[in-house]
């Protein structure tokens, strides 16, 4: 019993949470391939994309900081619904040319795996778990 509690990450801060940190990396990417969108997309796609991908880490950090578990859990409802955002301008992203579909498809393996590890932290911090 004592081992699997030293095994145990300590979650002081919102910057320990994995959801925190892959949400971060997906972010940070996907400024990366908003930099290869044509100029005139810098206030349309773009725009859209980078503040949608930003909002999900942003909403996690500042539920976390709510310090209060029913304000979390909203926060992390509305990262996603910001994840399903991004997920949906991706996917349009695609159809009007400006990202290839496989590149999507790295993309989409990932909002998927962010979209399981959001609801898994909701599930278990509506049923009491740890913050």
């Amino acid at each position: 019993m004592e081992e699997d509690q030293k095994n145990r990450a300590t979650i002081n801060d919102y910057r320990d949470l994995d959801v925190w940190k892959f949400s971060m990396d997906l972010a940070a990417d996907i400024y990366g391939v908003t930099k290869t969108f044509p100029r005139e997309e810098m206030f349309g796609m773009t725009s859209q994309m980078r503040r949608a991908a930003v909002s999900i880490p942003a909403n996690i950090a500042e539920g976390f900081g709510r310090a209060q578990r029913q304000s979390f859990i909203q926060f992390l409802r509305i990262a996603q619904g910001s994840l399903k955002e991004l997920e949906t301008l991706t996917l349009l992203a695609v159809r009007v040319e400006l990202l290839d579909a496989q590149r999507s498809t790295s993309f989409a393996d990932r909002y998927q795996r962010l979209g399981k590890m959001l609801v898994s932290f909701v599930r278990a911090l509506e049923k009491g778990g740890k913050q």
